[in-house]
């Protein structure tokens, strides 16, 4: 397995953000991480990272622990946050460059990334001149210059328009055939077209982990999601 989350639990102060949970993810497979706000998904995502730590359970990511691993497990990963960190002020190839320079990435594997994520025309602006949807293409690129196994997304369709949304749908779709990419997203339609197994959260508890096949046999994932967290 390339994520294997066994029994973790963590506080806020003394409220249980994430509690008990377990779940495992294989390469080539892209995983809806569903939950409404507060239901833990973002704590998880920055645990798995090791941006966090969890208070009880392990983590593996490609066989390291992410609490004695850390280094091992960041190179394994590629993370795209809520909040796309990024500095509006650089060109799109500088700041891919300081980013390849941090993980020690040949500078042709930058050409390489802006050709796979549709950013060759945009790659001489400023990141503050780019849209929403190009900006997004910016964290994606960054997540995946140093070709990482695993990939979590924390709602990288946020904000963009009907024909971005198609790009970075096929474009997720395409990098999963071959990694293994956690997905959240909030948007019903997008899980469906992208993946096919959702995790479902509420209070920081796992309340389903089903193929989408089989959950939506009589129901949409909308009325199931809305079934199970309300």
């Amino acid at each position: 397995m390339s994520i294997e989350i066994k029994n973790i639990t963590k506080f806020y102060g003394k409220q249980k953000a994430v509690d008990n949970v377990s779940f495992s993810l294989k390469s080539g497979e892209i995983v809806g991480f569903l939950g409404p706000n507060g239901a833990g998904k973002s704590t998880i995502m920055k645990i798995i990272t090791t941006y966090i730590k969890q208070d009880e359970g392990e983590v593996l990511v490609n066989n390291s622990n992410t609490l004695t691993d850390a280094i091992l497990v960041k190179g394994n990963i590629g993370y795209l946050p809520e909040h796309n960190p990024l500095y509006l002020e650089m060109y799109v190839k500088e700041y891919l460059q300081f980013c390849a320079d941090i993980h020690k990435v040949e500078k042709s594997k930058i050409e390489e990334t802006i050709s796979l994520v549709g950013l060759r025309t945009e790659s001489h602006k400023k990141i503050k001149q780019l849209s929403k949807g190009y900006r997004q293409r910016v964290g994606l690129a960054s997540a995946l210059l140093h070709n990482p196994d695993v990939l979590i997304l924390d709602e990288p369709t946020t904000g963009l328009d009907p024909n971005q949304l198609v790009d970075i749908r096929n474009l997720i779709k395409e990098i999963g055939k071959e990694k293994t990419v956690l997905f959240s997203s909030h948007i019903m339609q997008e899980v469906e077209a992208i993946c096919d197994r959702v995790i479902i959260l509420k209070k920081g508890k796992i309340v389903t982990d089903s193929l989408i096949s089989e959950l939506t046999k009589d129901k949409s994932l909308t009325e199931i999601f809305t079934e199970l967290t309300t």
